[in-house]
């Protein structure tokens, strides 16, 4: 690779050909080599925090460069990084030199970076351990064994103890064959059918089924074949029937569904189809599995995700500390190297042989109960919704309400974080129900459900924000307008806001309001909320700047009322199309939306006691108004 194109800009990439990511890793990685410590062992790549201390963020940006050069060295390549790498491995894991890794406590974060290690340790020995001395040898062997005596949290965690020891076990050092099993047995404890497993018992089918429980799988699938046949078998079985349900998450542009945690991983999202061709499992053609990840790529590159230095930063399409997580260490996202696990591949592979093909034929509407989402494709917009019955277990992760339990998804609209619960323009609402005891303006949302069940395109789930406030909530999925109803009994005084979609703004927006519904365009769409019960007010919000994973500023169609203690129905449709207006399809802009009828359109039939919905399968719904 010339230097020429290694300097170049990764967003003028055109990521076609193997030589083309083999040029991406290198203009990803190549920023980094000044930000190495003096002995190699740490990346000073920032100054925002984590949950761990900054000598342990260093470290994790260090292990996670491997992901990317480990396919690089597995397909024959090689980097200048990597005399680097081994010598930061010599000091890093010397309990007598100054830039030591330290020693791991229990469900410590560096031993979610020994996993990086272990692969390597698996598959290019002679690059990572052949060229240590004896007693380098040992001292990289002492400190990834810690990993043996150190629990890791019950989730896909498990699978670092996994790789560490398959790693120890091709380079010929004693491993933990007890632990090894008993971790792979848990994993199919967590395996739901279908291809989807949760992250730990009780846990979301989410981002870390693909990327993490499924890439390490198909990762010992192919290490492993021929010692554990069975069971890479069954590995890669479960990946082929997942594959075709993670298709639904995909744009025919390359986006993906941004929901969930760890979204600051960006084109991790496409990590699993990278497993999928390292691992040769069969059920797509090779030209489809590559136009997903280069599509998706392509689409990362295409946003602003580097800083002037090229070097990536914490967010999703733009830099963002509001919606990181608390375990998002300036190196966190180069985990999404993970995806150029296709270098691993020679050029005579499939993979790299036969030409990008788009995506397959996908169903309009496609019903995922594991992850509690139906998602809804239209295809001349090129956009994916999932809808989400919501779950019922949570956790303490940051904004776990937004972003695990909106009504919606969207890969045109994004979702918002919150950046504070006071008022509508702090908590950023959109596809939430927000309430408020009346008058103090603090919000709650949706954190946890009672019930959550899927009809066909109807959701339903209960919730209580407060011990003597029920909600129960019915969401008719469909584009490029749904419908929700609410069914709220309360002991208390409340104040409702219905959002729509965020829709990105930065000049001048056209909009539409009247008694029934408000609605705004801009060059990214139109979103739009029409009220057809029980609402009193429609007004555009301004969230607060920041709050929305796709656009630094939004503007949020949504209506509010008052309700009084006793039991309240409000029913409301919600508008978005994320294509310019004046090009748009359908040439819907805020000016016209609000005078259609949804209600026909995804057959709902409003009476003075009852509500009926016919679903898309033939299933009629009856709500009855009590």
């Amino acid at each position: 690779m010339t230097n020429e194109k290694a300097t170049s800009r990764i967003a003028d990439n055109p990521l076609k050909t193997r030589e083309d990511l083999l040029t991406a890793l290198e203009q990803l990685t190549g920023p980094l080599r000044p930000l190495y410590s003096k002995g190699g062992a740490r990346l000073e790549i920032g100054r925002s925090g984590a949950s761990y201390p900054a000598a342990t963020a260093e470290m994790e940006g260090f292990s996670r460069v491997l992901w990317g050069l480990v396919p690089l060295l597995i397909g024959g390549g090689d980097s200048e990084i990597w005399d680097t790498i081994l010598d930061g491995i010599r000091h890093g894991t010397d309990p007598a030199h100054e830039e030591y890794w330290g020693d791991v406590r229990d469900y410590d974060q560096r031993l979610v970076e020994m996993a990086a290690f272990g692969f390597a340790l698996a598959a290019i020995p002679e690059h990572i351990w052949s060229p240590l001395a004896p007693q380098e040898q040992d001292h990289l062997y002492n400190w990834l064994n810690q990993i043996n005596s150190h629990p890791c949290y019950d989730c896909n965690w498990l699978f670092f103890n996994v790789l560490v020891n398959v790693g120890f076990r091709t380079i010929g050092r004693p491993y933990d064959a007890v632990q090894l099993e008993n971790n792979l047995k848990r994993m199919d404890v967590f395996y739901l059918g279908e291809g989807w497993y949760s992250d730990g018992i009780n846990g979301h089918s989410d981002y870390y089924g693909p990327f993490a429980i499924h890439y390490y799988a198909l990762l010992y699938a192919k290490l492993m074949n021929k010692e554990d046949p069975e069971r890479s078998r069954v590995f890669k079985e479960r990946a082929r029937l997942f594959a075709a349900e993670f298709l639904g998450w995909f744009a025919p542009d390359g986006s993906a569904l941004p929901y969930g945690r760890s979204l600051s991983y960006r084109f991790a999202q496409s990590a699993f189809w990278s497993a999928f061709a390292y691992a040769d499992v069969d059920g797509l053609p090779a030209g489809v599995v590559k136009g997903l990840v280069l599509r998706n790529l392509r689409w990362w590159f295409s946003q602003p995700i580097v800083d002037a230095d090229g070097v990536l930063t914490i967010g999703y399409a733009y830099p963002n500390l509001v919606m990181a997580e608390n375990y998002n260490a300036p190196g966190s996202p180069y985990w999404a190297l993970k995806t150029f696990l296709p270098l691993a591949l020679g050029a005579e592979h499939p993979f790299w042989r036969e030409e990008e093909l788009p995506l397959p034929e996908i169903p309009a509407i496609m019903v995922q109960k594991s992850a509690h989402l139906v998602l809804v494709r239209e295809p001349a917009s090129s956009h994916v919704a999932a809808f989400n019955s919501g779950h019922l277990y949570t956790n303490e992760h940051t904004h776990t309400s937004a972003k695990y339990e909106k009504f919606v998804y969207s890969t045109g609209f994004g979702f918002s974080v919150p950046r504070s619960e006071w008022g509508l323009s702090q908590g950023a609402f959109d596809s939430m129900l927000a309430l408020s005891e009346g008058g103090d303006n603090l919000y709650r949302v949706r954190r946890r459900n009672l019930e959550s069940v899927i009809t066909d395109n109807v959701l339903h789930s209960v919730w209580k924000p407060w011990s003597d406030v029920e909600v129960r909530t019915w969401v008719i999925a469909g584009l490029p307008w749904h419908i929700r109803i609410h069914r709220i009994a309360t002991g208390r005084a409340l104040d409702a806001a219905e959002g729509g979609f965020s829709l990105g703004h930065e000049t001048e927006l056209a909009q539409q309001s009247d008694s029934s519904g408000t609605a705004a365009s801009t060059a990214w769409g139109t979103s739009g909320i029409k009220g057809l019960m029980g609402y009193g007010r429609a007004e555009l919000i301004m969230p607060n700047a920041n709050t929305n994973l796709l656009r630094p500023r939004t503007v949020l169609p949504t209506l509010t009322v008052s309700l009084e203690p006793g039991i309240h129905w409000l029913a409301s449709a919600v508008y978005g199309d994320p294509t310019d207006p004046s090009s748009a399809h359908r040439s819907n802009g805020a000016g016209t939306i609000l005078d259609q009828s949804p209600e026909s359109l995804l057959n709902v039939t409003f009476a003075d006691d009852s509500i009926t919905v016919l679903t898309t399968e033939g299933t009629e719904i009856i709500i009855t108004i009590q």
